[in-house]
């Protein structure tokens, strides 16, 4: 351990959630960019083999502070995290990651509960996001509470537990809670529903102001945005004659212009073009259909974007 943090002074930090929701997904884009690095049994660094870099694990929630404050120059947490932590003046946010995405949400019973927000002024509210909603509810309360509840005190309460916000309700801690919904299972097994979304979320990566190595970020950012363009889109490549390739184009339009190459029969030409892959089988019918052949789709490893 101590010859790992002798080894940091000259080397750029990068922050990964240590666990949770966006630890999976973070070690695969770091394998997508090529960051080579083997994490002891029990550390929580981890020196990469190719780079002068060293990777972090932290909870999430401590990822912006350690960037805004710390010497930390880049960081995978959530954009819940750093709204929370108030850093937003401290860091910059260079690229949305595209997972873990959720909204932090007020919830109620179904049955029972509130049905509007307002509802829950002066009452008491169950959260981890303890920042984020004394915020928002120090607005409700100036908004919706009476001239004599405010002189008499009356307000929100806001009541901070690290885990199972969930169960707070039912355990009569909370007449409403404000939690993360990602598919909104866990909320309807504990009989709630959401009333209000404070904001809606997801990965980003983040940056400090002043980066040890300003190069060294432009390239792991570039990587990284190419693995992510990896994961989004494929190639599509087919024949199609010159006389339908302006309706072709709109079709295929690709990020920026599709690649277009002439075949020895000057009446047809070739095409290649990213396109997302959500939306690839509509892509081939409307291709099919304007007479396009050979259509071909390719998966993308990896690009540079």
């Amino acid at each position: 351990m101590t010859d790992i943090i002798n080894k940091l002074s000259d080397r750029l930090l990068f922050a990964i959630p240590k666990k949770g929701y966006l630890h999976e997904q973070s070690l695969s884009l770091l394998k997508g960019a090529d960051l080579n690095f083997h994490r002891r049994n029990r550390l929580d660094i981890a020196l990469v083999q190719n780079f002068p870099i060293a990777l972090v694990f932290l909870p999430a929630t401590d990822i912006p502070k350690y960037v805004g404050e710390g010497n930390v120059d880049l960081g995978i947490t959530g954009q819940d995290e750093v709204a929370e932590s108030e850093a937003n003046d401290k860091i910059d946010e260079i690229l949305e990651l595209g997972f873990g995405k959720c909204e932090l949400q007020v919830q109620v019973p179904v049955v029972g509960g509130a049905t509007r927000v307002e509802e829950l002024v002066g009452k008491k509210i169950v959260t981890s996001f303890e920042i984020l909603v004394r915020k928002y509810f120090d607005e409700l309360d100036q908004k919706y509470l009476t001239e004599e509840q405010k002189q008499a005190g009356v307000k929100t309460k806001i009541e901070y537990v690290s885990g199972s916000v969930e169960a707070a309700c039912a355990l009569g801690l909370g007449d409403g809670i404000v939690d993360l919904v990602e598919s909104g299972k866990t909320m309807k097994a504990a009989g709630l529903h959401p009333i209000s979304t404070i904001l809606s979320s997801q990965a980003i990566l983040i940056c400090s102001k002043n980066p040890s190595d300003l190069s060294l970020v432009s390239k792991i950012t570039s990587r990284i945005k190419g693995v992510i363009a990896a994961q989004k889109y494929v190639l599509v490549n087919y024949n199609v004659q010159r006389v339908h390739l302006e309706e072709a184009i709109k079709i295929t339009p690709g990020r920026r212009a599709p690649l277009i190459s002439p075949l020895e029969d000057s009446e047809w030409a070739e095409v290649q073009s990213m396109a997302d892959k959500c939306d690839i089988a509509k892509i081939m019918d409307k291709l099919e259909e304007i007479g396009a052949k050979d259509i071909l789709i390719l998966e993308i490893n990896n690009c540079r974007v």
